[in-house]
């Protein structure tokens, strides 16, 4: 819900919770949290985590310069938005970076320490987190989805359609 609301769209969100299990890391992912941390944890981690999201809006305004068209597909930096066919596709900000991230790069195959460190600053990050975004990201696109491959033990790429 709170994504859905313009003027907090791209505030991003960390959870920290006293459930570690995996299901509950994936639901938070899947409804759009940026950062996942099990309680007990420390104020240290918290500050790095946060200073990491903060780097990442920082590169944010280099991200609103850019339009990039493949296909059907077109991520729009300047206006932080994405459609595919004309259609605007409603993204998290973590969503909107990781695609941005893959389209710099068409027909490159993108490993995911590569993506964790760009997207997420985090080379050891867990790759099931990746592999969520991904997933749910792929579903959003609808048929351009089909645009980002997996392969398989190496990370992802994202074909350019003529």
């Amino acid at each position: 819900r709170i994504r859905r609301e313009p003027s907090v769209a791209d505030v991003s969100i960390i959870v920290v919770s006293p459930d570690d299990d995996e299901l509950h890391r994936v639901v938070a992912f899947e409804l759009g949290v940026d950062d996942f941390l099990a309680e007990p944890v420390s104020l240290r981690e918290l500050v790095l985590r946060v200073r990491a999201i903060l780097r990442r809006t920082e590169r944010d305004d280099s991200e609103r310069r850019e339009r990039i068209v493949l296909g059907s597909l077109v991520v729009d930096g300047s206006r932080h938005q994405v459609t595919v066919e004309g259609r605007d596709v409603s993204l998290t900000a973590l969503e909107f970076r990781l695609l941005l991230d893959l389209a710099r790069h068409p027909n490159r195959v993108q490993r995911r320490n590569e993506l964790l460190e760009r997207v997420w600053s985090d080379p050891r990050g867990e790759t099931r987190t990746l592999d969520t975004h991904v997933k749910r990201l792929r579903r959003k696109l609808d048929h351009a989805g089909s645009y980002i491959e997996t392969v398989r033990g190496v990370g992802y790429r994202l074909r350019a359609m003529a």
